[in-house]
């Protein structure tokens, strides 16, 4: 553990115009805040934010920062206040504290909600100021460096999981590669002890027989280097045993078959002596194709620049070889702490538009569950380059399409997207783009999100998007039902009812305007006797409390669950009125609702399972089809005439297959209830055009 004195020298090496008596400060206020607390290592408890601060002083940055290390645990852990730091200390360091500060731990929620919640906050605190992440990510560090005196192996799993899937992510995207490498592999250590000893014993055997290969290999590059008039600096190591063991799985290989376990490192002075050591090197020994990459000319959107490329070296062993100047070397592998270092108080510039996306995703989420979705798809790596006609670059993930661009460039342009050009050539939404093209986007004045687009879009940008578009485009479609159902209610009542009493019942029933009264009436949240009173108060007392006003068709109901319980008609059985019916209830979900004979319920799905049926007011719902017509001219026509005749109104129509003579799609439909769909189906079997029908 760093003393009081060592930490001090330490800031003033790198900033002799650091305040040593606020330093000092805070050093003894965590010291003494902290007392007698331990570590579950047995150590002093203030031991942990010491070395935290002394991480943050390995990066050189501020004294801000440094104090904040020193006190980011007080509040959470003492009887320290948010208002006692800062008077002591100022209000930028009460506000990065605050912004550190994990939330205490809510039982009642579960774990899903708390990480969601714990993140919420995160990213929030650090979209005011990046130095939040930058001591939060030192933090976590330290706290996996002993996550091994944790005697629960569940809560050791618990904490690696969720380091593996935030907070590296998250030093990756400000390029601290340095943090990710360590965090990834203690926690991959924690997640897969045996893969991670079957592999750090493999590099150890590979270590002990080959003993001075890497260096004799970093030296024979050196010396070509040299000969071609390059001063350089060269070495090298084997690769990371995380790094080999998601090759492993994603290449569905052994370790003996993962060739290139070695990786070399060559600095230069200069850009241009980067591109003159790539010439030399691929002279000198052969290129592997396919693995070049050049992050120099297109850097990463953390800012990582370098060139990497791979090379088949003597005896056919395969090395990959990272090229940068010192500068880059720097910056990549401390990322957005180095750029502090050297923009003491400003914000990196071109390295955060990543958290802007972020920070739209954390306001468009609806519950904890989406949240997560969503940050984990927007932070995680491996990563494709595609431009708009006019030349500006876009970073996406790898399976991106012309839908995840269009959000990309701005969340308007991907709610009014139609189609998309991808070179020049128009292409299905759900193409997957490449490296390297170039994509134009079609707008519609009246277009909306389609919920289907959720099964082929991959940026979190874009499914938070999308689904606040559905769910605004649902809740004013209930809003229309609602408003309907209001002019009948308001009819039943003595009197006209004008826009002072409408605005009158909105403050009576707590609403801010009539869109949410409509949609709280549509969605059968209102009973008919509160809106009449909230018109007109008094206007019910006379009325007798069992009165059965006339039904309205406001939704489907449906028996066997509580009043009020929410529930959802599955999606892989689409039942309708008519049909038998189940719930599936699982903790913290909607009840979903399925066909008796649908094929999900012999899956062994972990949930309670309720007998239901369906309540008087039932009527319509989506009914799924799958036909297979003839592939002439005209037979589409005369299926939707069939859906006309019959009274059904289309919902969603897409071909899934074409093998000539024939098309196969799937076809989603308004009915009142099986038979209604049952005539359907007889009416399409009969028609020249369908080879077959079946509900789906």
């Amino acid at each position: 553990m760093l003393r009081q004195y060592e930490l001090v020298e330490r800031v003033k090496a790198y900033n002799p115009d650091a305040d040593e008596a606020i330093l000092n400060r805070a050093y003894v206020y965590t010291v003494q805040k902290h007392g007698s607390q331990k570590r579950a290592s047995g150590d002093p408890y203030f031991s942990h934010p010491i070395e935290v601060a002394g991480l943050m002083t390995e990066l050189k940055l501020d004294q801000e920062t440094i104090v904040t290390a020193l006190l980011h645990d007080t509040v959470e852990d003492t009887l320290a206040t948010i208002g006692e730091i800062e008077d002591s200390f100022g209000s930028d360091v009460a506000r990065l504290v605050d912004g550190v500060t994990k939330l205490s731990k809510i039982e009642t929620l579960t774990e899903n909600e708390r990480a969601a919640e714990n993140l919420r906050k995160f990213l929030l605190a650090m979209s005011e100021d990046l130095r939040v992440l930058l001591v939060k990510l030192a933090d976590r560090l330290h706290n996996m460096r002993t996550l091994h005196y944790i005697s629960s192996e569940e809560k050791r799993r618990r904490i690696a999981r969720e380091t593996m899937d935030i907070y590296a992510p998250l030093a990756e995207r400000v390029g601290m590669y340095e943090y990710m490498r360590e965090m990834q592999l203690l926690a991959f250590e924690q997640l897969e002890p045996e893969a991670y000893a079957t592999i750090t014993g493999r590099l150890a055997q590979i270590r002990g027989r080959e003993d001075g290969q890497v260096d004799a290999i970093a030296l024979a590059m050196k010396h070509a280097l040299a000969e071609a008039g390059l001063s350089v600096e060269v070495w090298g190591r084997e690769k990371h045993p995380y790094s080999i063991w998601k090759k492993m799985a994603e290449r569905h290989v052994s370790f003996e078959q993962v060739t290139d376990i070695m990786a070399f490192r060559v600095l230069t002075d200069d850009v241009e002596d980067c591109y003159a050591a790539l010439g030399t090197l691929h002279r000198t020994w052969q290129f592997i194709p396919g693995r070049f990459k050049d992050y120099i000319s297109t850097p990463k959107n953390n800012g990582y620049r370098s060139l990497h490329t791979a090379l088949i070296y003597e005896n056919s062993m395969r090395v990959e070889v990272q090229i940068r100047t010192r500068e880059m070397h720097r910056t990549n592998e401390f990322g957005l702490a180095a750029h502090w270092a050297y923009k003491q108080g400003g914000r990196p510039d071109g390295q955060v538009g990543w958290l802007r996306d972020l920070i739209e995703i954390v306001d468009a989420s609806h519950d904890a569950e989406e949240l997560l979705e969503h940050t984990k798809l927007a932070i995680y790596q491996d990563r494709i380059f595609a431009f708009t006609p006019k030349g500006a670059l876009f970073q996406l993930p790898k399976g991106a399409t012309a839908v995840d661009f269009a959000y990309a460039v701005h969340t308007d342009l991907g709610n009014a997207i139609v189609g998309g050009k991808i070179n020049g050539r128009h292409m299905p939404l759900r193409t997957p783009l490449s490296n390297g093209d170039v994509v134009e986007i079609i707008k519609g004045n009246l277009s909306e999100p389609q919920l289907s687009w959720l099964g082929f879009v991959v940026t979190g940008k874009a499914r938070a998007a999308i689904r606040r578009a559905v769910r605004a485009r649902e809740r004013q479609e209930v809003a229309e039902i609602g408003s309907k159902l209001f002019d009948e209610i308001a009819a039943r009542l003595p009197t006209r009812i004008g826009k002072k009493a409408i605005q009158a019942a909105i403050k009576r029933l707590g609403y801010k305007d009539a869109e949410e009264m409509m949609f709280n009436i549509g969605s059968a949240k209102l009973s008919d006797r509160e809106v009449m009173e909230a018109l007109v108060p008094g206007s019910t007392s006379e009325l007798p409390d069992d009165i059965e006003w006339p039904k309205q068709d406001r939704a489907i109901s449906i028996k066997g669950m509580a009043s009020g319980m929410a529930y959802h008609l599955a999606d892989c059985c689409h039942p309708v009125p008519g049909d038998r019916i189940v719930g599936l209830r699982s903790s913290g979900r909607k009840v979903e609702v399925h066909a008796i004979d649908c094929m999900t319920l012999a899956s062994g799905i972990d949930a309670d399972w309720l007998d239901l049926s369906w309540g008087e007011r039932s009527a319509g719902a989506v009914g799924r089809l799958r036909i297979i017509l003839y592939n002439r001219p005209g037979t589409l026509a005369e299926v939707t005439s069939i859906f006309a005749d019959n009274r059904a109104n289309v919902v969603n129509l897409e071909m899934m297959q074409r093998d000539d003579p024939f098309g196969t799609y799937q076809i989603d439909l308004e009915v009142t209830d099986v038979a209604h769909l049952t005539r359907i189906v007889t009416a399409l079997r009969a028609s020249e055009a369908v080879a077959e029908a079946e509900r789906a």
